[in-house]
């Protein structure tokens, strides 16, 4: 079921997610990948979408239910399970949306 509260609470890692989605950084792909294979092992992993926050995004982590195309793109985003960690803060991220 949608969260609409968890959904507004982590809007900014969200949109930092989607963003870096659409336009394509070689870093950026670069932590993605990296970040995609340990989901891949994980037992968290929902490539059903049953246990996604919106519904369509999977695969999707179970644990907090975000997409995984989106969070492992987010810099500023950790695995809920401390498998990977964010590698900046969101203060970084919006300075870095400003240059």
């Amino acid at each position: 079921m949608l969260d609409l509260k968890k959904i507004w609470k982590n809007r900014k890692e969200i949109y930092e997610g989607l963003k870096n989605s659409v336009i394509r950084d070689n870093f950026v792909e670069d932590v993605a990948a990296k970040r995609m294979i340990i989901c891949k092992e994980c037992p968290e992993i929902d490539s059903t979408g049953s246990k996604c926050e919106v519904s369509g995004t999977q695969p999707c982590c179970s644990e907090c239910g975000c997409s995984l195309t989106f969070k492992t793109r987010a810099l500023s985003t950790e695995c809920p399970l401390g498998e990977w960690k964010a590698l900046m803060t969101e203060k970084q991220e919006d300075k870095l949306g400003e240059l």
